[in-house]
């Protein structure tokens, strides 16, 4: 096999290689795109799930901030370190 560097940055000189090179080219790259398929498919699935929950979340809340029922202040207050945590 022509011992070039096959990344992505280069490109091998195609007419250098033998036919059985060729092929093994071939199957190397056609192995790799099924895996990034698969992770692709995997990655969606995830953003899928994330978005029905968020979905879910603003439906519980009427699309209201989580924080409407947060005293804002006292958690100001309590980061600044100006008042206690409530017991």
């Amino acid at each position: 096999m022509a011992q070039e560097d096959l990344s992505y940055d280069t490109f091998p000189d195609l007419g250098a290689l033998s036919d059985e090179e060729l092929k093994d080219l071939i199957q190397r790259h056609t192995e790799e795109e099924q895996e990034v398929s698969y992770r692709r498919r995997l990655l969606h699935g995830k953003i899928d799930i994330l978005r029905a929950e968020l979905v879910a979340r603003l439906q519980e809340t009427q699309g209201r901030s989580v924080l409407d029922s947060v005293d804002v202040d006292s958690l100001t207050d309590i980061l600044t370190g100006k008042a206690a945590p409530p017991a």
